[in-house]
């Protein structure tokens, strides 16, 4: 090979396998240092993407385990409450078994058993409209329910009543309220809480003048900015696929002195369940339907007489129904223990099968980086006597 000074090949030649040495040197000092075999798209497209889909799927599944784990949750809140009940159903059978005695209780016995039949119906009343998930009602029948509503819209900041009203119309609990009207207190409403408050004190005047219960249907205003309030009803008391309307409205202004029309239908209320996403993808889901068991339903109801025989198949009856929903609560419980049992094997096993595409064979990269490290201490001696060889020109011409 001829001796020349401007291309010195031997030192490209070096340099360029030295350049290749501290390539692969680096690669594989990122993945020892991350654990990780694919740090990027470069390392592995392929292998990139299929282990993206396998950490969505087992963080959806993970996730999955606690909703489930939630749900039994929901159930064990639920029967322990339904312990109860069926601890009172029992008292109130002995007390109408006692009742029925004519031959030895008098009419002072009875008045006693009526008394105390009266005040546990009270109680399972209470155990049933108090027992709650979060803020959720688990056994007044309303569980998962979406309530019928109906928004209307008001712009400029205020309300102004002046002999105002609007009717309202549908069955709220079995009771039936024709086309009645709401009366709203005259006066100029310049925050949403003050008009909520005289919508919902006119509303609850009309329901329980026609025998139903106060807030059968609610009313909320929120101020959502620009001057603007939306106004909506929401009725969780008309049972599921059924609505409520109102009508006739009049006397009521906005701040731009527009009309305000509370007038339409309400949406349906949907029907109860509650629905716990139990899996990675869309539709894997398990409902839970959870039905009444305040004193009405279960057919013990205040006001019973305790002193007919009657009431003693009322009462078993009630028991009857308390244990089915228990037993059905205690199938819901072990469907969902079933499915975390199975949840937790699968993400187990996609575990397994990501880790053998993601991870870092460590025995195999310290090979690597040791095989690095001997070629990159080589190739920085052989560039270094590269550099050296083209020297020997200078002694042509000395």
């Amino acid at each position: 090979m001829a001796l020349g000074v401007l291309n010195n090949i031997n030192a490209i030649y070096a340099q360029n396998n030295l350049a290749n040495t501290q390539a692969s040197l680096s690669k594989t000092l990122q993945q020892l240092s991350s654990g990780s075999r694919i740090n990027s798209g470069a390392d592995d497209a392929a292998g990139l993407s299929i282990s993206q889909g396998l950490q969505a799927q087992i963080g959806g599944l993970t996730q999955a385990v606690k909703n489930a784990q939630d749900g039994i949750n929901v159930v064990q809140t639920a029967d322990g409450a339904l312990t109860e009940v069926d601890s009172i159903l029992q008292r109130m059978n002995v007390l109408a078994v006692q009742a029925n005695n004519s031959g030895s209780q008098d009419a002072g016995a009875v008045a006693a058993a009526q008394a105390e039949f009266d005040q546990l119906a009270g109680e399972i009343d209470n155990i049933s409209q108090t027992t709650k998930f979060g803020q959720s009602n688990l056994l007044d029948g309303t569980f998962g329910a979406s309530a019928a509503s109906e928004s209307f819209s008001v712009s400029g900041g205020s309300v102004t009543a002046s002999t105002a009203s609007f009717k309202l119309a549908g069955t709220f609990n079995s009771t039936v309220l024709a086309a009645t009207a709401v009366t709203v207190a005259d006066g100029t409403y310049s925050t949403a809480s003050d008009f909520q408050s005289a919508l919902q004190n006119g509303i609850d005047s009309t329901l329980t003048t026609a025998g139903i219960a106060a807030g059968s249907v609610k009313a909320a205003v929120t101020d959502v900015g620009g001057g603007v309030w939306k106004v909506s009803f929401n009725s969780g008391a008309v049972g599921s696929g059924n609505t409520f309307a109102t009508s006739a409205s009049a006397g009521l202004t906005d701040g731009n002195s527009n009309t305000l029309a509370f007038d339409g239908t309400s949406s349906a209320q949907g029907s109860g369940g509650g629905t716990f996403q139990i899996g990675a993808d869309a539709g894997d889901t398990q409902t839970v339907t959870i039905t009444s068991a305040d004193s009405a339903t279960l057919g013990v109801a205040a006001g019973t007489d305790v002193s007919q025989s009657s009431t003693i198949t009322a009462v078993q009856t009630a028991i009857k129904s308390v244990s089915t929903l228990r037993s059905t609560l205690g199938a819901y419980q072990n469907g969902f223990q079933h499915t975390i049992n199975n949840l937790n094997v699968t993400v187990e096993n996609l575990q397994s099968s990501n880790s053998a595409i993601q991870d870092t064979d460590m025995a195999s990269e310290m090979v690597n980086f040791t095989k690095a490290q001997v070629l990159q201490q080589a190739g920085v001696s052989m560039l270094a006597q590269a550099n050296s060889a083209s020297q020997a020109v200078l002694k042509l011409l000395g």
